[in-house]
């Protein structure tokens, strides 16, 4: 009786943090951002995920509160430790831009997160990390270029650019112009203003 119990107390909480979470969209929806940030937090306080990462938007953006890095940052954190996915990928951009600790402890786990997110199909981790390995201070061009593909993939279309250029330069890749001319069309048909000045070019 009392697992029973126990189990009764966990899912009331679980659906009270759920209704409170879409009552904070619908709030944020129509313009009320105060109530929707306190439907949020209230729901996050519960250890709702899908709060949490709300929360940190409202502190990130100011909107229905202060702004606050640090606490978005937080609420990310919580959010991330649950495999909220677009949780990890916010985290991983706080700690690279804001984060305590050494920068070397701080790109370390922000990249560890930005793979998770990656792998569960977030397209702006997908991106991230092809830059990141394209730019970094020891560049990993067929890394780089694997995530920058699947970014692509997923319709982005700055990524379908920056693919256009491996081709065109040879970065993690044979140089191949016929296949980067192919990218930067496809990425200028997306609206990319930068593919568009290439092609020119």
């Amino acid at each position: 009786l009392e697992e029973a119990a126990f189990q009764l107390q966990q899912i009331f909480r679980i659906d009270i943090s759920i209704a409170l979470n879409i009552l904070g969209i619908e709030s944020m929806r129509v313009g009320h951002c105060r109530a929707a940030f306190t439907c949020f937090k209230l729901a996050a306080d519960r250890g709702y995920s899908k709060a949490q990462f709300n929360v940190g938007l409202c502190y990130e953006h100011g909107k229905g509160t202060e702004k606050d890095l640090e606490k978005a940052g937080f609420y990310y954190c919580q959010a991330a430790s649950s495999h909220h996915a677009m949780a990890q990928y916010r985290y991983a951009r706080y700690l690279l831009q804001h984060g305590p600790g050494s920068c070397w402890d701080r790109q370390h786990k922000a990249v560890a997160l930005l793979e998770r997110a990656a792998g569960a199909g977030i397209t702006e981790a997908q991106a991230y990390l092809g830059v990141f390995y394209m730019r970094g201070l020891q560049p990993q061009e067929k890394r780089g270029l694997k995530y920058l593909l699947q970014a692509a993939n997923s319709g982005d279309a700055q990524s379908r650019y920056h693919v256009g250029v491996c081709y065109e330069q040879g970065l993690g890749v044979q140089q191949n112009l016929v296949e980067a001319l192919r990218h930067y069309r496809q990425s200028a048909a997306a609206g990319n203003t930068q593919a568009r000045e290439r092609l020119q070019k």
